[in-house]
């Protein structure tokens, strides 16, 4: 019979493997806390890229979670892919990456292609706008939040969509980011701040506002125009006009539409610089405009006429003038108390009469050549 205390020193050997060997599990979860995952995605630097078959979620977890010292990061899209199925959210760091961010419990999740909130489930609710191509998406957390609840937040641009007030779990949340078609790519930024002077001044210079001379209920934001209005009558239309006329030097410019909303009322054209606000270029006199809803033309009436196909999301528009041959720069002039953006277009004595070709791919066409497509006449002058 041996004594217990005898037998407690035949066990040490085994007590300390046993210790060894529990100490080396807890140092590999403690650096799995501080590693990254990823599933079918690419990271370069800060750029993340989906790289599945568009069959299957592509997901990643950031390496540390938000805190009250790090509380907030931001996603910029960089290309929406075949459909644009991009998620940002929190999660824990042991979610299951075959899922998109907000489809399972304990995470919450906006989607930039329906603009809806995920929390939790994989039915959202309506939450915000949609978001394109060059739109940052923010998420955070609130400082202010009450015991027993985490209030997250999200943005658009800088400014605050909407947030969502979720039960507080045990396991922290961690910035996430889901895609699952062919060509998303995104932005990261984990170091993004919310709510400071430096952001408000970035997003001054950045609003790209100074291009346009007239803005009615439209919304810049970068390169980005977005209908603001209340779309409920005939009058309730977004015009905007830019500063600058086009010129020999440029006499081109394209748009393309990222979200065509519900009936794609969009117009392309050229108008007057007096021009209503309240009105589709080409409606009025003095405006000619091809509108995307029904591929008309309208040159200065309320009626259209068939002109081309219609456009939907992901249509490039374009419109320009092409010059004539003998065109001077003296119909030019630039009055004394404009800067070099405001230019007045003073007629000769003769006015100036230029062919816009729909369908035309040759840059010019030799003389007495037949020339495919509608031919509208545009005069240059006021």
């Amino acid at each position: 019979v041996l004594s217990l205390h005898h037998m407690d020193d035949i066990n040490l050997p085994y007590r300390f493997r046993n210790w060894r060997r529990r100490m080396r599990e807890i140092r590999q979860v403690r650096a799995a806390g501080y590693r990254e995952r990823l599933r079918k995605m690419l990271r370069d630097g800060d750029i993340l890229r989906y790289h599945g078959n568009s069959h299957e979620v592509g997901c990643f977890v950031a390496s540390r979670p938000l805190s009250k010292r790090n509380r907030y990061f931001e996603v910029t899209i960089v290309d929406t892919g075949v459909r644009g199925m991009i998620a940002v959210g929190l999660v824990p760091h042991v979610y299951k990456l075959d899922h998109q961010p907000g489809w399972l419990p304990n995470s919450v999740a906006f989607h930039a292609d329906d603009g809806k909130l995920y929390n939790g489930s994989t039915v959202g609710q309506q939450f915000g706008p949609k978001c394109c191509r060059g739109d940052r998406i923010g998420c955070g957390i609130s400082l202010d939040s009450e015991d027993g609840q985490l209030t997250v937040f999200f943005t658009k641009n800088g400014s605050e969509v909407g947030s969502v007030d979720i039960a507080a779990s045990p396991d922290a949340l961690y910035p996430a980011v889901g895609m699952h078609s062919l060509g998303e790519e995104v932005l990261l930024d984990l170091n993004a701040e919310w709510g400071t002077e430096e952001d408000d001044g970035q997003m001054i210079v950045d609003s790209h506002e100074e291009d346009w001379a007239r803005l009615h209920d439209v919304k810049v934001t970068g390169t980005l125009l977005e209908y603001v209005g209340k779309g409920k009558s005939i009058v309730d239309v977004g015009l905007a006009q830019a500063r600058r006329p086009l010129d020999t030097r440029f006499h081109y410019y394209e748009l393309e539409i990222t979200d065509a909303g519900e009936k794609c009322y969009i117009a392309l054209g050229l108008a007057r610089r007096d021009y209503p606000k309240d009105r589709h270029p080409g409606w009025s006199r003095g405006s000619i405009a091809y509108h995307a809803d029904d591929g008309k033309l309208f040159h200065g009436s309320g009626v259209g006429d068939p002109f081309g196909p219609r456009c939907f999301e992901g249509d490039v528009m374009g419109c320009g003038i092409l010059f004539p041959r003998d065109f001077s720069l003296d119909v030019f002039v630039l009055s004394d108390d404009t800067d070099d953006w405001d230019v007045d277009m003073v007629p000769k004595p003769s006015a100036v009469q230029n062919d816009l070709y729909a369908n035309n791919d040759d840059e010019e066409e030799e003389e007495g050549e037949d020339v495919d497509g509608k031919k509208v006449m545009v005069s240059v002058g006021v």
